[in-house]
């Protein structure tokens, strides 16, 4: 049995105008989303700006309360969990942020944020052993030295902010890590170093991930299996070591043709897509790519094509896939 299961799962938000206050409107952030995570794999999920790729990452770690659909962990429907139910699996699963600056709580120290969490997620675990030597074991884990315990977030850089990030979220003790955009405000050569923490510490923890992204090239040597999304949808899921073989996807293609070429004699057609995305407010009936897809042909305006399995371990959502 997979270890997270996601069926059809929805997250909208309301808007609010006028003078009375009432909903005018829904953002339509994620629509119908089912995909499956096995026990040990790293799965990408990558897509421009928008697509909802954070905000399904949320709605996994119950920051978001989703509109609709269901996920299971192990078995265990958590979609509308209460507080008690919330406080185990939040011990089980959890998220590193995107932003690095703007996800540590400024006023305290390293060893303050992570003996805040041993206490409240491991307090058995805290009764029997040190909880500062725990938190040097975890500051050094991420490869920081000792003396940062005591410093403040203020004083470290970006790359090492993210290093705290992921000590706090392992702080916890967790099977299954939601990185959200871990490495896209870095620069290259602290995202590798990242990267390969994160790797390390899959392997060391026994962990599984889903790893965010907006760079496909980051995903394809990363992750197991990609979810690619567009317009809060999934469009295509297929297995990373043949993503350039085995994607058919206009909009996968169109974002493989966009990736940064490897060697400057390296010579490949560029897919330039035109239009505009559609508005999340107004959802079209049929495919919400159609409108920028080459390809498109009256009847992908007409109704929505259903995420199907093309092959084994492949899935697409498009009427001209075989």
């Amino acid at each position: 049995m997979s270890l997270l299961q996601v069926e059809g799962l929805e997250m909208h938000f309301p808007v609010r105008g006028g003078l009375l206050n009432r909903v005018v409107a829904h953002v339509h952030a994620v629509n119908g989303v089912s995909f499956e995570v096995q026990r040990g794999e790293i799965l990408g999920v990558v897509g421009e700006s928008g697509c909802g790729k954070s905000t399904l990452g949320k709605c996994l770690v119950r920051l978001n309360t989703p509109s609709g659909g269901a996920f299971r962990y192990d078995g265990v429907d958590y979609t509308h969990a209460d507080h008690e139910e919330l406080m185990d699996y939040r011990s089980r699963v959890q998220m590193v942020f995107q932003d690095p600056y703007s996800s540590l709580n400024p006023r305290l120290t390293i060893r303050d944020c992570l003996t805040e969490v041993i206490l409240f997620h491991r307090p058995h675990e805290a009764e029997v052993r040190d909880v500062d030597e725990m938190v040097l074991e975890l500051v050094q884990k991420v490869g920081l030295r000792a003396d940062a315990v005591d410093k403040y977030p203020h004083e470290f850089s970006g790359g090492q902010r993210q290093r705290i990030g992921i000590a706090r979220a392992l702080a916890c003790n967790p099977e299954f890590l939601i990185a959200d955009e871990p490495v896209s405000a870095l620069d290259v050569s602290i995202q590798a170093q990242v990267l390969n923490l994160l790797m390390d510490l899959k392997d060391e923890f026994g962990l599984t991930l889903i790893f965010i992204s907006h760079d496909l090239k980051v995903i394809e040597h990363f992750c197991d299996r990609v979810l690619v999304m567009y317009l809060g949808n999934v469009v295509e899921e297929l297995e990373c070591e043949t993503l350039h073989e085995s994607a058919q996807h206009p909009y996968t293609r169109a974002l493989l043709g966009a990736n940064p070429i490897n060697h400057p004699r390296e010579r490949r057609e560029l897919t330039v897509l035109e239009g505009d995305v559609p508005s999340p407010f107004d959802l079209p009936p049929g495919c919400a790519f159609a409108g920028r897809c080459p390809i498109a042909e009256p009847r992908c305006s007409e109704s929505r094509p259903p995420l199907e399995e093309k092959r084994s371990g492949h899935r697409a959502a498009c009427f001209l896939v075989e």
